[in-house]
């Protein structure tokens, strides 16, 4: 089995580019849904964010998401305390799921904060998709992000330089869907397929 790491910065296209790949027969695993796995009601990553953070972060029973973001955007002990309560049980979760595997599956595994993590040497290959920094604002203004939160949340993440110097292949995705589509093809089968075939 091969398992790829598919990191980027916010707002690069790190969903699209997973989205084609699951199209193309790997199997998607996102780290943003295992963390959600992880601090979902009735676990004990629930009962730790409420210790640390309390009831200002819930919201009808539940983590209130928007609300646990902006604290940890806008301190970063505030952050690093609750990456101390997800990274542990992602990576559970995650070892979980590889072990599940088929010899012939190729795993993506959408991650952003592959560099922060130091989790690079766990996979068998990396990709990283960048983007122009002005598109990725315009991007995440569409998807309804205030430019105070896309700056904080840009300046806590890796630079573009730092994933790629860890990455076997940067994507670039200043273009349309079917630039990136193509690119994503074209790494699928002249990369990612005679890997997984040893």
């Amino acid at each position: 089995m091969l398992v790829v790491a598919l990191t980027g910065g916010i707002g690069a296209g790190k969903s699209t580019v997973a989205q084609f790949f699951a199209q193309l027969g790997a199997l998607v695993i996102d780290a943003d849904q295992l963390a959600r796995l992880a601090i979902e009601r009735g676990t004990d990553g629930f009962a730790e964010v409420m210790m640390r953070f309390g009831d200002e972060v819930i919201i009808n029973g539940d983590i209130d998401r928007r609300k646990l973001a902006e604290i940890v955007f806008s301190d970063s002990k505030a952050r690093a305390d609750l990456e101390e309560i997800i990274h542990p049980k992602v990576q559970a979760l995650f070892a979980e799921a590889v072990a599940d595997l088929n010899p012939e599956d190729i795993l993506i595994y959408e991650i952003p904060l592959l560099v922060e993590t130091g989790a690079a040497e766990k996979f068998d290959y990396i990709i990283t998709v960048e983007a122009d920094l002005e598109l990725r604002k315009k991007r995440l203004i569409k998807k309804g992000l205030y430019i105070s939160q896309i700056e904080k949340r840009i300046s806590a993440q890796a630079t573009p330089e730092a994933r790629a110097a860890i990455a076997n292949t940067v994507i670039r995705n200043d273009g349309d869907e079917d630039a990136l589509l193509r690119q994503v093809e074209n790494l699928w089968e002249d990369v990612l397929l005679p890997l997984s075939l040893g």
